[in-house]
């Protein structure tokens, strides 16, 4: 579902006045939000999509990661996992098993409980999860906690939308597409782990609208403008030349068409980048907002955990455009 059309659905549903939710669907964020007492509060989220790697234990695995980043992207831990699915009629069963094989290895690596599930008979093939995760209420992180003055950092390079793209068309290496799948199947808990140790502001997970269009979500609900300096924005080694042939997700198209009117790019930056920062991702990594005070913290964190965290830009007090990229 585009942004424009997601935005429109959720304006209907007006703000919930129940006390117990703290984050809703208003602003955007990662996951929901709902408070059991002073010290708990349930994180909730559910994700899904059809295949995207040939090998069906790797796309669940994949699809799990996804899935479980939303609760990371809070802050918050997973606590247990309902699988969703659906194949059509016929399927065979051992690639059925495979995919929740490869989901469920991504569970039990999370520390979470899989406790069950839903499948449907579908004409495609999809899989997901519904994720609920548990944090401190008063520890949550989310999309509209950036200040002016604050660092922005990614935890994972882009170019899965491209990547995802040429597997597909069989216009990547195998070593790329064993790359890239590993980097998919990574979760982001390190990532959050170190985000939580050095008190970031705000974050949310690149996924589906990428980089440029979950930033989008930060800058609005924030009250802020984002800028992100594009040579420090890592990118798959593979991404970059498939890029420059035109090989991206459809992401690419719709992100460039939804934010027209909120993003300005540099003459200076390349094409085939600014593609890239519009392209749709699959399980990307966390873009961490902290005070500048904090920087160095987060840079040991991950160091420490093995977390290739990069910083990419800067907040601003909110201007003309609300993401900018120089």
């Amino acid at each position: 579902m585009s942004l424009g059309d997601l935005a429109h659905v959720l304006r209907q549903l007006g703000s919930a006045d129940d006390p117990r939710l703290l984050v809703g669907p208003q602003t955007f964020d990662d996951a929901g939000i709902v408070r059991l007492d002073e010290n708990r509060a349930l994180v909730l989220t559910v994700d899904f999509f059809p295949p995207i790697v040939d090998d069906p234990r790797m796309f669940g695995a994949i699809a799990a990661a996804n899935s479980l980043s939303d609760v990371y992207a809070m802050g918050g831990e997973p606590l247990s996992v309902l699988n969703i699915a659906g194949f059509p009629d016929g399927f065979d069963r051992e690639v059925i098993g495979e995919i929740l094989r490869g989901g469920s290895d991504k569970v039990q690596e999370a520390g979470a409980v899989l406790a069950g599930g839903h499948t449907i008979r579908s004409d495609h093939v999809f899989f997901g999860m519904s994720v609920t995760g548990l944090i401190d209420p008063r520890r949550v992180v989310t999309n509209a906690g950036a200040r002016p003055g604050d660092l922005l950092y990614l935890t994972k390079p882009l170019g899965m939308g491209a990547a995802s793209t040429a597997i597909k068309t069989e216009q990547i290496s195998p070593d790329g597409i064993a790359a890239a799948q590993r980097q998919m199947a990574t979760l982001n808990a390190a990532a959050a782990a170190a985000m939580n140790e050095a008190g970031a502001h705000a974050c949310t997970d690149i996924t589906g609208y990428g980089l440029l269009g979950h930033s989008r979500n930060i800058a609005l609900a924030s009250g802020v403008s984002l800028v992100f300096e594009s040579e420090r924005v890592p990118i798959f080694p593979e991404s970059e030349t498939l890029a420059r042939k035109g090989v991206l997700s459809g992401g690419a198209k719709r992100g460039r068409e939804a934010l027209a009117d909120l993003v300005e790019i540099s003459p200076s930056v390349p094409r085939w980048k600014a593609d890239l920062l519009f392209d749709a991702e699959t399980s990307g990594g966390l873009l961490i907002c902290v005070g500048p005070e904090a920087a160095t913290l987060l840079e040991r964190a991950f160091a420490a955990k093995g977390v290739p965290g990069v910083g990419i830009g800067r907040v601003e007090p909110a201007g003309r455009a609300r993401l900018r990229v120089v």
